[in-house]
């Protein structure tokens, strides 16, 4: 590995092996899977620290010169629809919010790819300002993440208080019709037994709920399976206060699993990311900040697209990188095998 000017170590090249692999169009790995669903991170900086995410004193910055520009986000998505077989985007960060171009962005990929999804993962701080202009611009969804509705609970896990405008964001994001209007709550021993009164708050505002196992991807690498929540804890703890029914999950390759609450409609949903994993129907590919394509969150090995795409590659050759990075996807991401070693890069570095 070597490091980069931004301080966040990551592995850079375009040298990726082709051995074996099928003459297939798409992202296809050793294993048969093929990624449709594009998560592209535009920044590192965020308006919060949550501290399963960042560092107190947020990421080391990236230059602007590093960071793809609109444009360059742009035409890799048009490549990823037109050539790789992408089906649906996410942007996320950081927190996409923090770009001053998302707007930009969006209106440039819908124009690129009419049809396509284009979805983000928010914090919703300051989204009561623009979700208007986002839709407008083509964004259909949002995913937001919330922990707690506790306001002191709530600062102290984000170390900052800004509550009221996540929630004024998500009320801003349902006026303006960004559906479905996901919230993501990341299961922790703190907020375990908050979690009833969290579920009870969406399904009062009508958004759909999804509790996220924790993942080692924390910055600070203080994250240790024997202190971690497992969905069965999690199950536990609404089915003090809700009647539970597993439905299940009806596309294999969606993380969350479905429970009916109270009879239904109602559903919440748990991402068992450690306890049930489901690495063997992923199909994600991930692209960082500054233009690396990641085949997996776990893995540091990371392939240069921004260098090909400034140096002139065509179309097709950055398209061919690309099924080089996802044809060496790992199996999974090992995190109950004696030798796991968290992945170098942060959750919010990689994006989600």
């Amino acid at each position: 590995m070597t490091p980069v000017a931004m301080g966040i170590p990551t592995v850079r090249g375009d040298s990726v092996s082709m051995a074996g692999r099928p003459d297939s169009v798409g992202l296809i790995d050793k294993f048969g899977r093929v990624a449709r669903d594009f998560r592209v991170s535009i920044t590192e900086k965020c308006s919060l620290r949550c501290t399963y995410c960042m560092p107190e004193e947020g990421l080391p910055a990236i230059s602007p010169q590093d960071l793809l520009s609109a444009d360059e986000i742009v035409r890799v998505v048009g490549i990823g629809v037109d050539l790789v077989g992408i089906r649906e985007v996410r942007f996320t960060g950081g927190e996409p919010l923090m770009r001053k171009d998302l707007e930009k962005i969006i209106s440039g990929c819908a124009q690129r790819v009419p049809g396509i999804p284009l979805a983000m993962t928010t914090n919703a701080v300051g989204l009561e300002h623009r979700a208007a202009q986002l839709a407008a611009a083509g964004l259909t969804r949002v995913n937001v993440s919330l922990d707690s509705v506790d306001r002191a609970h709530f600062a102290e896990l984000t170390r900052r208080d800004r509550l009221p405008s996540v929630l004024a964001g998500i009320r801003a994001a349902a006026k303006v019709g960004l559906a479905p209007l996901k919230v993501n709550a990341v299961l922790m021993r703190e907020t375990l037994a908050g979690a009833p009164e969290l579920l009870q708050w969406c399904l009062d505002a009508g958004v759909e709920l999804r509790f996220i196992e924790q993942m080692p991807l924390d910055a600070d690498h203080t994250w240790a399976r024997a202190n971690m929540v497992t969905a069965d804890e999690l199950l536990a703890e609404l089915g003090t206060q809700f009647e539970l029914a597993e439905i299940g999950r009806d596309d294999p390759s969606a993380p969350a699993e479905e429970w009916s609450v109270d009879g239904g409609p109602a559903t919440v949903g748990i991402i068992a990311s450690v306890t049930r994993s489901f690495c063997a129907d992923c199909d994600r590919t991930r692209m960082t900040a500054e233009g690396t394509i990641r085949s997996c969150l776990f893995s540091d090995r990371e392939v240069d697209l921004r260098a090909a795409l400034r140096s002139g590659a065509s179309d097709q050759e950055l398209a061919d990188l690309w099924r080089g990075a996802m044809w060496n996807k790992w199996a999974g991401h090992g995190i109950a095998s004696a030798d796991f070693v968290p992945p170098e890069r942060s959750m919010g570095a990689i994006g989600g």
